[in-house]
């Protein structure tokens, strides 16, 4: 008796659950039927608003590429070449994104209303951007570095070789080909070391000998190491001093120049000729940790 009671109140709830998914999928139905057209219409306007996108994307590519060929065949520097495809990107995303929205319906009036009214939010999100772009202008415009140019930025010692100069930011290439991307506001607002601006730079040596080698032995050898060098600029002057009497010994100095893109080779050469020549004639360094002074 207690399973028919049991089986009875089964079969009334799964006819209960049939009916009222039954009302629901007729509901579903009507409501397709009653606004199938807006959502065909809506879809239509979809479709169309992804084709925009996709067709927008590639004019946007080609006006990119047909601006660039331009500048590059007028001469224009390359750091406004990149700034310029930068800014032209960035805008005309832009717009194609604003007539997206209007494609799919949306009143302009309303997204312009509340752009307005949340300007100033807006403003503050993007103030260290506007401040960014700023910079960027300014740099196109003093050019105190351009692409190519070896920098240091000299408050927090970054520094490579200036690849690009974009819409916000700028990357430098490092010696060991890592990517720096530095903020244009910061290298405007912060002093910079530009170390190729000039065709030719200067070459500081300075090293120590022991104060019981023989001082003037030392300079000819220090002299003929640096004049025979042939990347040294023998017609700029070229100086041999004693630059120092130091704990450890006496400090020679050398002051010469070179082209700027061979400082480091030579540089790191003539370094290594001055501690062979000095090796080879008896002259000493000092040794490290031991104070050579006289008394």
């Amino acid at each position: 008796m207690e399973m028919c009671v049991l089986t009875t109140e089964s079969t009334k709830e799964v006819t209960e659950t049939v009916q009222d998914t039954v009302g629901e999928v007729g509901r579903m139905t009507e409501y397709l039927q009653n606004h199938l057209p807006d959502i065909l219409a809506y879809g239509i306007r979809v479709l169309l608003a992804l084709v925009v996108f996709f067709v927008g994307r590639i004019v946007i590519k080609w006006i990119r590429a047909l601006v660039g060929r331009s500048f590059q065949r007028s001469g224009v520097d390359a750091g406004v070449r990149q700034f310029t495809d930068s800014f032209l990107k960035f805008a005309l995303y832009v717009v194609l994104i604003f007539s997206i929205i209007t494609k799919l319906g949306v009143d302009t009036a309303s997204v312009a209303a509340v752009l307005a009214s949340a300007g100033v939010a807006i403003g503050l999100a993007l103030q260290g951007s506007l401040a960014n772009f700023a910079g960027g202008v300014l740099i196109l415009l003093l050019k105190p570095f351009e692409v190519g140019d070896y920098i240091v930025e000299d408050t927090n010692k970054n520094e490579g070789t200036v690849k690009e100069i974009q819409i916000f930011y700028t990357k430098l290439s490092t010696l060991d080909n890592k990517t720096i991307v530095i903020p244009n506001g910061m290298l405007t607002n912060n002093s910079i070391t530009n170390v190729t601006a000039k065709n030719e730079r200067r070459l500081d040596l300075r090293v120590t000998i022991s104060y019981d080698s023989d001082l003037r032995r030392a300079k000819q050898l220090l002299e003929q190491v640096v004049k025979t060098d042939g990347q040294i600029l023998q017609e700029e002057e070229i100086l041999i001093f004693v630059d120092e009497l130091g704990e450890r010994g006496v400090v020679l100095g050398a002051r010469a120049w070179v082209v700027s893109e061979h400082y480091w080779e030579a540089r790191w050469r003539i370094l290594e000729n001055i501690r062979l020549a000095f090796e080879e004639h008896g002259v000493r360094l000092p040794e490290v940790g031991v104070i050579s002074r006289p008394r």
